[in-house]
């Protein structure tokens, strides 16, 4: 199946990768993804108790704060948000074109 593409200024073609998921048990809660979002596509909610981390190297009371896609709707594939992820939280998927 094709994917959407799109074109760079220089007229490279481009693919966007949309944020299809992010995995509770790895977010650390830093923030830095909401920083760089230019959409309004995530939010920090708090942890649940069936959202415990995997990484034991963090304080519970730091941690108490996890991100969520709130409006994945509204990506726009920049990938941005997995750039600036310490712990590798996202999936991805291109958008398959539609006949």
């Amino acid at each position: 199946m094709e994917a959407i593409t799109g074109l760079t200024l220089n007229g490279t073609t481009w693919t966007p990768e949309f944020a299809t998921a992010l995995d509770p048990k790895k977010c650390i809660g830093c923030g830095r993804c909401y920083k760089v979002c230019p959409r309004d596509v995530l939010d920090l909610i708090d942890r649940g108790e069936d959202m415990e981390m995997e990484d034991e190297d963090y304080d519970e009371d730091d941690t108490a704060s996890v991100m969520t896609l709130k409006n994945a709707g509204d990506c726009i594939g920049c990938g941005a948000c997995g750039r600036v992820c310490p712990k590798g939280c996202y999936t991805y998927a291109a958008l398959p074109v539609q006949a």
